[in-house]
């Protein structure tokens, strides 16, 4: 005879394992991001060539940076104007951040384009990642990978201490 409540428990406690935070069928990370502010990234992408674009993504964050609903996009400056590197204008980082308070949201993603390389974290992009990480603990880091400008690609992660986790990128 089987013990139906330790086969229920046994059950319970590897759902927790698998994920402490979040329920068993929430196993992977989930950005949500409406079809035309995916649109939008990839075309002020493709506007910022040669040069690498970025932007802040506002919304809310539900479960914390594991899973959020993107609501807008903010398109800024990149003030490297270079193809390997990016740094949001700080003025306009100012504004929009006092802009997503001023609305109840939050910033949940901080965007930024790969020239002619894959949408996944360069060392350089997790070096960076240290600071919006410490003020914005529910950002995202979403990329734009136009290596292929016919099919850009759009990937999100969490970057944190204990390395780099792709997030499902959940278009609506």
């Amino acid at each position: 005879m089987v013990d139906s409540s330790r086969s229920v428990r046994s059950a319970i406690l590897a759902g927790r394992t698998a994920r402490k935070s979040r329920p068993k069928e929430f196993a992977t990370p989930v950005i949500e991001i409406p079809k035309d502010i995916r649109d939008e990234m990839v075309e002020h992408a493709l506007q910022g060539l040669p040069n690498e674009a970025c932007g802040l993504l506002a919304g809310i964050a539900r479960g914390g940076p594991a899973d959020v609903a993107v609501e807008h996009f903010y398109p800024m400056s990149n003030e490297d104007q270079s193809p390997l590197t990016y740094s949001l204008n700080q003025h306009e980082h100012e504004r929009v951040v006092e802009e997503i308070d001023r609305k109840g949201w939050e910033l949940v993603g901080v965007f930024h384009s790969h020239t002619h390389t894959q949408a996944y974290p360069s060392p350089t992009d997790v070096e960076k990642s240290q600071g919006p990480r410490v003020f914005y603990p529910n950002a995202n880091f979403v990329l734009v990978s136009l290596a292929d400008r016919a099919q850009p690609d759009v990937r999100a992660y969490l970057i944190g201490d204990g390395g780099i986790e792709e997030q499902e990128v959940v278009v609506r």
